[in-house]
């Protein structure tokens, strides 16, 4: 798992997990397996996106105009209202037209729905940006030096689950022709013990 999955994951455990699982209607257990696989295929999509030079500008940009940090300050508080911080914005941005294959892939890799999913992802990817904020801070991360970073955590993804990480990366991307959303059906179903 990469460190920015596994910082997000332990910031949540516990009253963050529960919340979240209260406001797509899923169990806490189906929550937290689904986000430790969706964090690192945003993680994926935005070491995707940032190696080239005007996506690691416009990442480096976003971060440094709309995502310090602060969102961690108070998870509860966002986890409220989590529409305010424009998930979805996000998201179109670090996805693009791959959304709507991740959100299949994920609706049948998890046992949530596509709705559940969605919600997921946009409450998930308003936290990655803010703790990707809060480490271009801490770190003074350039354009280039955010790149590199997050580049680095796709590799460790990689190394922790490659079958999975090679399937979501193979999702990413996909040219819609089906093959590769069924490696990830496969790999999710594993993952989640087949429980779709």
């Amino acid at each position: 798992m990469d460190a920015l999955t596994q910082q997000l994951i332990q910031q949540l455990a516990g009253e963050g997990i529960t919340q979240i699982s209260r406001k797509i209607g899923a169990d806490e257990q189906t929550t937290k397996a689904a986000l430790s696989t969706a964090l690192p295929l945003l993680v994926s999509a935005l070491a995707k996106n940032t190696s080239k030079t005007e996506g690691a500008q416009s990442l480096n940009q976003a971060l440094t105009k709309d995502h310090d940090g602060s969102i961690l300050n108070d998870v509860p508080g966002f986890l409220e209202n989590p529409e305010a911080a424009n998930g979805a914005g996000i998201l179109e941005h670090v996805l693009g037209s791959q959304q709507s294959t991740v959100n299949k892939g994920l609706t049948k890799g998890t046992g949530l729905n596509s709705e559940q999913v969605d919600q997921l992802l946009q409450i998930g990817a308003p936290l990655l940006m803010g703790l990707l904020g809060q480490q271009q801070q801490q770190k003074g991360f350039d354009p280039n030096g955010l790149s590199t970073y997050l580049g680095g955590q796709q590799q460790k993804a990689q190394e922790s689950d490659p079958d999975l990480m090679g399937a979501l990366n193979t999702l990413l991307d996909a040219d819609k022709d089906g093959t590769a959303l069924d490696d990830v059906i496969g790999m999710a179903a594993k993952l989640f013990g087949n429980k779709s």
